[in-house]
């Protein structure tokens, strides 16, 4: 009991001496070319920077981790282990989110480990809102089978059904062009089953492979945001690059903390995306910078993403 006692003394420890590193480095600034800039329309940023001028491969795509977790579990019971996003999908959209991070399970279910909450169909009925009361704005919709989960039965043809006149056909050409000219498709739908075969060149899905990461499992902040600035500065730019890279600025609470609940341990390192854009400057690796996501987006994460995207297409960045 001692000695259990004294590894969590030690653990509370090491978790203030990382808030304290970061809240230190935030006086370094969190300036960068962008910074300044406020989309007028967060629903429409994309169409307020030019689709003639905005490159695929040009735009800082902001991100939700866990997208569909809004009402996972039980209110107040279970819900606070597993939810990572208080808005539905069509909410987090309208306020800029253009990267959805899904998870199912063999029913077509939302999940997030064992617990579980609505339909896909919700995901996607929220998606095609959106998109019918948009013009020009894209979507990367990441689907995967949770761990521990079968594929759902021939999920692949039911997402084609679905979202066709949407999809953008997986094409490796697709990063080196505008908006206008992916137009009017506007889904980029990346299907990673466990099991079932991978989409394959031409198909409406994308493969696996065009959505990278390196999921960094820590709920200490520091250690996450040095680890996510590693791995960054290990990829090429993006104008060279036939993937998407996602950085996740996100911690995740662990078996060994006191504190399980999402919101309180994700906070560690939640104000911190403009310090890390502001990092990535600092170390040079700003142009490897593709798509940051987050836990609980607010409207600020959405602004610094679009800010630095502005002035990539502004030539100053």
């Amino acid at each position: 009991m001692g000695s259990q006692v004294s590894k969590q003394m030690e653990r509370r420890k090491t978790i203030h001496t990382e808030k304290k590193v970061l809240s230190d480095l935030k006086t370094s600034g969190e300036e960068y070319p962008g910074s300044e800039y406020r989309p007028q329309d967060r629903k429409n940023w994309m169409s307020g920077l030019n689709p003639e001028k905005l490159h695929i491969n040009q735009i800082v795509w902001p991100g939700t981790h866990d997208s569909a977790t809004n009402k996972i579990g039980i209110p107040l019971v279970t819900r606070p282990f597993a939810q990572c996003q208080s808005l539905s999908i069509y909410r987090q959209l309208v306020l800029g989110t253009r990267v959805l991070d899904i998870r199912v399970q063999e029913n077509r279910r939302i999940c997030h480990g064992i617990l579980v909450t609505y339909s896909v169909d919700v995901v996607l009925n929220d998606v095609k809102k959106f998109l019918s009361e948009t013009q020009s704005e894209v979507i990367i919709l990441e689907i995967r089978t949770e761990f521990g989960h079968e594929d759902p039965p021939e999920f692949d043809k039911y997402l084609e059904e679905q979202l066709g006149e949407f999809l953008i056909p997986q094409d490796e050409g697709v990063f080196g062009k505008t908006i206008a000219e992916v137009l009017p498709k506007r889904v980029i739908c990346v299907w990673k089953p466990r099991k079932s075969a991978q989409p394959k060149a031409g198909s409406p899905l994308w493969s696996a492979g065009f959505l990278k990461d390196n999921w960094v499992n820590t709920d200490l902040p520091s250690t996450k945001f040095d680890a996510n600035l590693k791995h960054l500065s290990e990829h090429p730019a993006v104008t060279s690059r036939k993937y998407f890279y996602r950085v996740e600025n996100t911690v995740t609470p662990v078996a060994d903390n006191p504190v399980l609940c999402v919101k309180p341990v994700t906070r560690r390192i939640h104000g911190y995306a403009r310090l890390f854009i502001a990092q990535c400057f600092a170390k040079g690796i700003a142009d490897r910078l593709q798509v940051l996501s987050t836990d609980f987006i607010e409207e600020d994460f959405v602004d610094a993403c679009v800010g630095l995207t502005h002035a990539r297409v502004e030539g100053k960045a």
